[in-house]
């Protein structure tokens, strides 16, 4: 008879891990919380749209390709996936706009254009990014991260010492580019890692080659696609999926979780497979005896940033958005250090606006604009309704002095969401949406582990365990939990 695992939460990592399972033989059983799979990348309809409640950005083709093709499949099988060009825009004023376009000649051109001999630099910068792209998510993160000695080769030494983990990702850009408006461009996307340019390695640059190099992607139908997706392959593989099981505790005896009780039942189980919010689980669901870490530990983690979104329907089009659109027409350096040094709600906030109507007619009704707005905040702050109807307005000023036209007026839809959300919806702690911050000290062996040390059969996968948050960081914690567990329990 097979043995039996039970995995708590239908998101990215707990859907990976279960369909791995199930393929390995094992009798998987995923236990969700709430009344679809997704977790983070839900989405919900209303008045005609279609909305992704989170991941927006379909980086790193690759690593999708790689998931399928375990289990014999392609993304191509379940949804169709466009290249976005321009990539996305970046708004400096009202009346200064650059859209980064796909290709790198034609990106290497924008680069000259913005700073005489950035070109021909861009693209020295990118051969660096794709090294470290190629040893970092092709080794390093699938790594478990549970034993120095996983590390303890002459290759990684020699490849640690070329991933400029030692060095700032400010400071090495730097190296290349001078104009104020490229280096923002370059360090956009270290934003949502979990410190600011200044605290961030170097080797982060990997992202830039994901971004520049690998392309801008977009399923159609929207991100929820990808979720079906893994739905459909993890069924096929025998994996039973059960919503609206809030998991209230797991049983522990003799240092073994023998069950899984929830608001609906209880589970028995081999082996558990913790996909829920890390400090969620040992906080609220073993006793304190049985915790990988106390309350003093994850008060010193350092988290990524929390959002504030806004879901609005507009009943028109609006012609000078893209799909992707940062409005970097505040100070960067201000808005950074509120969300990680001095923790509050910005001053002056940079934020993120998508528009997926503008390649997908499907997300809204024929003539209208689906939009989703978000601004990187600190975690644990107080979001009153209040608060958000402030940086609403914020926000709105803003989109509108850009596209040169009223939108609020025509907004026929609006949801907005924040800490108290995540909180309740997924137990995130501290209300964070991105997990752990990617800073030296919370890197490999020193992120939380993804196995228990007191009970011998509880595993923990997702973004506050190896290797970090994001999609696809998210798949691949799901896929090494799968093979961890079939190491030890054959």
């Amino acid at each position: 008879m097979p043995r039996r695992i039970l995995v708590i939460g239908a998101g990215f990592a707990g859907l990976a891990a279960a369909t791995s399972l199930a393929d390995k033989g094992y009798d998987v059983t995923i236990l969700e919380k709430n009344s679809m799979p997704g977790g983070r990348a839900r989405v919900f309809q209303a008045e005609g749209f279609t909305f992704d409640m989170g991941p927006s950005w379909y980086w790193m083709p690759d690593v999708f390709e790689t998931y399928f093709a375990r289990f014999g499949k392609k993304p191509s099988d379940y949804y169709n996936l466009v290249r976005l060009d321009p990539s996305y825009s970046v708004i400096f004023s009202p009346d200064e706009a650059v859209n980064l376009p796909a290709g790198l000649e034609n990106l290497e051109a924008l680069f000259e254009q913005m700073e005489p001999g950035s070109g021909l630099k861009l693209r020295e910068f990118l051969k660096q990014a794709s090294y470290k792209y190629d040893v970092g998510m092709n080794n390093f993160v699938w790594k478990p991260s549970r034993s120095v000695t996983e590390f303890l080769s002459l290759k990684l030494l020699y490849d640690v010492t070329r991933l400029d983990v030692f060095q700032s990702f400010a400071t090495h850009v730097r190296k290349f580019f001078k104009a104020p408006r490229l280096l923002e461009i370059v360090e956009f996307p270290v934003l949502f890692l979990g410190a600011t340019p200044e605290n961030t390695p170097a080797m982060y640059s990997l992202m830039n080659y994901a971004e520049m190099a690998m392309g801008t992607w977009y399923p159609m139908g929207g991100m929820h696609e990808i979720v079906k997706a893994m739905v459909s392959v993890a069924e096929e593989k025998g994996v039973k999926i059960l919503l609206n099981q809030a998991v209230l505790k797991i049983d522990v005896v003799k240092n073994q979780a023998q069950r899984v009780v929830t608001n609906d039942g209880i589970f028995e189980g081999d082996v558990v497979v913790a996909g829920a919010d890390y400090n969620h689980v040992e906080t609220a669901l073993v006793n304190d005896e049985h915790r990988n870490y106390d309350d003093a530990y994850w008060s010193k983690r350092v988290m990524a940033p929390s959002s504030l979104l806004f879901y609005l329907g507009v009943n028109k089009r609006i012609p000078k958005l893209q799909h992707h659109n940062l409005f970097f027409d505040e100070n960067f350096a201000l808005h950074a250090q509120e969300i990680y040094e001095t923790p509050r709600w910005p001053t002056k906030p940079l934020f993120y606006a998508s528009a997926p109507s503008k390649t997908d007619p499907s997300v809204a009704p024929e003539g209208c604009e689906n939009l989703f707005l978000l601004i990187p905040v600190a975690p644990d702050l107080v979001d009153d309704d209040a608060t958000r109807e402030r940086y609403f307005g914020l926000l709105m000023d803003r989109l509108e002095a850009y596209v040169g036209e009223d939108v609020r007026n025509y907004i026929v839809f609006k949801r907005s969401y924040a800490h108290s959300d995540f909180k309740n919806d997924y137990n995130a702690f501290r209300g964070n949406a991105y997990g752990l911050a990617n800073t030296l000290r919370q890197t490999a062996l020193l992120k939380p582990s993804l196995k228990n040390k007191r009970v011998n059969n509880l595993f923990y996968t997702g973004q506050l365990t190896v290797p970090g948050p994001g999609v696809p960081p998210s798949l691949i914690s799901g896929l090494v939990v799968a093979d961890e567990i079939a190491k030890e329990f054959p």
